[in-house]
């Protein structure tokens, strides 16, 4: 059966000569594998190849079997031409590591509308942001554990102002681990957990060295709470990019 779906383009993989298999966060089905063939030969398949580029917003019309092999696109085209993402090397670099995420966390084929819905509001407000992104990958990072169910608990606060990884909550003593962030990255955490526009991310004043920090710290804290999660290779070129 045929349905339309947006989608999101995470991951593209060679398949033999000539075709691909396009990883896809779609707003109906969550992530879906799909073959697409003759992507690498001629040229009407160099044009759909363009399309399926990873960060990628598209409109799809797709066949649909709930049997976990692969499927079918049966039409694409873009769904959101972006203006500045393909050229802005900083912007180009958080886009990879947002789809990255993506790829690493969504293992099954279940529905995720409002991460769908997070993750291209994310793209669009960054495609057409004039600086002031460089604590999106923050954010991002958590409210995509926000929605997968394994946010921070508790407020960094005097009285609790620790940040407990393994605990995933703020904790009024230094843990006797070494998993645990500081008093001042845990009320960068806090300010963070409490955005829900992206404008309001400019306001939160962090340096290069802190976002790195926080993002290895994250990092850490999916490792510790998602099952099969193993690290991503995008944080060491933001760390290139990011001032």
């Amino acid at each position: 059966m045929l349905h339309k779906t947006e989608g999101i383009v995470l991951r593209i993989v060679r398949y033999g000569e000539t075709s691909v298999i396009a990883n896809i966060l779609t707003e109906l089905f969550g992530v879906q594998s799909y073959l697409v063939n003759g992507v690498r030969t001629t040229k009407s398949g160099g044009a759909r190849a363009s399309l399926l580029q990873p960060a990628n917003i598209l409109d799809m019309v797709v066949y649909y079997r709930d049997s976990g092999h692969l499927q079918r696109i049966s039409d694409v085209r873009f769904a959101y031409l972006y203006r500045s993402l393909y050229a802005d090397v900083v912007k180009n670099a958080i886009a990879l590591y947002l789809v990255e995420l993506l790829d690493k966390t969504l293992k099954q084929p279940e529905s995720h509308p409002e991460l769908f819905q997070l993750a291209k509001d994310t793209l669009c407000w960054m495609d057409g942001a004039r600086g002031g992104t460089g604590n999106l990958p923050l954010y991002f990072t958590l409210r995509v554990s926000e929605l997968l169910g394994f946010r921070f608990f508790r407020h960094a606060c005097p009285e609790t102002p620790y940040l407990d990884l393994r605990e995933g909550s703020f904790v009024p003593e230094m843990p006797a681990h070494g998993q645990f962030l500081d008093e001042k990255c845990g009320q960068v955490t806090e300010e963070l957990l409490r955005v829900r526009e992206f404008e309001a991310l400019r306001a939160v004043q962090t340096d290069k060295h802190t976002r790195q920090r926080l993002l290895a710290a994250y990092q850490e804290y999916y490792r510790l709470h998602l099952p099969g999660f193993t690290g991503l290779r995008s944080p060491a070129i933001l760390a290139e990019v990011l001032e």
